[in-house]
């Protein structure tokens, strides 16, 4: 589509505004993180994860503005294929950020050796098959069977993460099973999206929802701070 013909609709310019704010969100979280920590480590892992989060979401998500405003095209598409590839990468790092706030959060707690490796173990996997250029990420097509595959390891990933926050429990008063509740949510939205939103457009809608867990969990470590 010619960019001079596009005209953005009112869809489109509410999930420019959406993305806009959820990365100014993020931004402004690990500013705080960084500026308030003193110096100790949970909060700067904290500001580490926000900024990895923010900075892999960035890749996809700023093309996907610039195409809700002026339209798509061939560059476009590309910077979106790319996108996908790096934020699925820094969402799998994200999650073994967020294993080792959960040691620092609760030192006293000893992670169990299983779930340590397991979590290590799915996330370099992930991480390998999303660099298969086999996984067309800047084609329409895809790759339906590597997409399955990389999203159940990733998944695998997350529920030993998820695991670990619901042994916390509420440990300290913090209440961090709401963690949990937050991955939950975020992957219960995030795979339908990867494995159907090709085919059915409708379910990319679920990525609010998917992106506000991931705000949540975020609010939870300034909680934390202040």
């Amino acid at each position: 589509m010619k960019k001079s013909n596009y005209k953005p609709q009112i869809p489109d310019l509410m999930e420019a505004v959406f993305d806009a704010v959820y990365l100014t969100f993020d931004l402004a979280a690990a500013v705080l993180f960084f500026l308030f920590s003193k110096g100790n480590i949970l909060y700067v892992l904290y500001g580490i994860l926000t900024l990895t989060l923010c900075g892999g979401d960035a890749f996809h998500l700023v093309p996907r503005i610039i195409r809700a405003v002026r339209g798509t095209n061939d560059k476009i598409k590309r910077q979106l294929g790319i996108g996908l590839q790096v934020s699925s990468i820094t969402m799998t790092m994200f999650y073994i950020l967020l294993m080792y706030i959960w040691k620092y959060t609760f030192p006293e707690l000893k992670i169990p050796v299983v779930i340590e490796v397991v979590i290590w173990i799915s996330a370099v996997i992930r991480i390998v098959i999303c660099m298969f250029p086999q996984n067309n990420w800047c084609t329409d097509e895809g790759n339906m069977k590597l997409s399955v595959i990389r999203n159940a390891v990733f998944a695998v990933t997350g529920i030993g993460v998820m695991i670990l926050y619901l042994i916390s429990g509420n440990t300290y008063g913090y209440h961090m099973t709401r963690m949990a509740a937050a991955i939950i949510i975020s992957f219960g939205c995030y795979l339908p999206v990867t494995l159907f939103s090709k085919t059915k457009p409708q379910v990319g809608l679920l990525m609010i929802p998917k992106t506000c867990a991931y705000m949540w969990i975020i609010v939870m470590g300034l909680q934390l701070l202040f």
